[in-house]
């Protein structure tokens, strides 16, 4: 009954009462999935680091098990994106309504133009709702395999480890953190939508430019 009452737009809440499965399923459904562009996945990466050097995580989770859930739940979602991109890609994304999304795919289409495969899907890695469709997108546009999954494992690590370990790391560092968290989350969410301002910002101006 415990993890029925899960929030699973909650970082504290999934870390809390699932633990490293919930930060896997959450990962894997944010890089993986359309339906999962939504999900904290920035948030969720800090929060497990924190909870995890506090001893508040599910059953007292370790950092490694929580690393370790993350980075499988990142890589696999990706790749899965990827090849949904591939087979069914373009007809999905035609029947998909939701005007953040469609923006997000504006924005993926953008970033592979301006900076090519291997920075484009890094980069993506680090930017909401960019890093959920970028992946399909990748397929779409025929991005070949080999050269997506390097630069998908690549971004994925930084992403994943680094936020990670700069949450257990301040968490180590400053006492009584907790009371701090949701502060901090905050401020992460508003910093994870930096990327996307500075995008839409350059590219507003550059029609003007011309």
């Amino acid at each position: 009954m415990h993890e029925l009452a899960v929030n699973v737009l909650g970082s504290r809440s999934l870390v809390t009462g699932l633990g490293a499965l919930g930060v896997f399923l959450v990962l894997f459904a944010e890089t993986g999935l359309l339906i999962g562009f939504f999900l904290p996945g920035d948030s969720l990466l800090f929060t497990a680091g924190v909870l995890a050097a506090t001893g508040v995580a599910s059953g007292g989770s370790a950092l490694l098990p929580l690393l370790v859930a993350s980075v499988a739940g990142a890589l696999a979602g990706a790749q899965v994106g990827y090849l949904i991109g591939r087979r069914a890609g373009a007809a999905m994304l035609r029947r998909v309504r939701n005007r953040r999304l469609h923006e997000g795919v504006d924005r993926a289409g953008r970033l592979l133009d301006r900076y090519g495969y291997g920075k484009a899907i890094v980069l993506a890695r680090f930017i909401p709702v960019v890093r959920t469709v970028l992946n399909p997108m990748a397929g779409i546009t025929g991005v070949p395999a080999g050269v997506f999954t390097l630069w998908q494992v690549a971004g994925g690590l930084l992403w994943t480890v680094g936020v990670m370990l700069a949450g257990y790391l301040l968490g180590t560092s400053v006492p009584s953190i907790d009371d701090y968290l949701m502060p901090m989350i905050a401020v992460i969410v508003v910093l994870s939508l930096v990327p996307v301002a500075l995008e839409v910002y350059r590219s507003r101006r550059t029609p003007e430019a011309r």
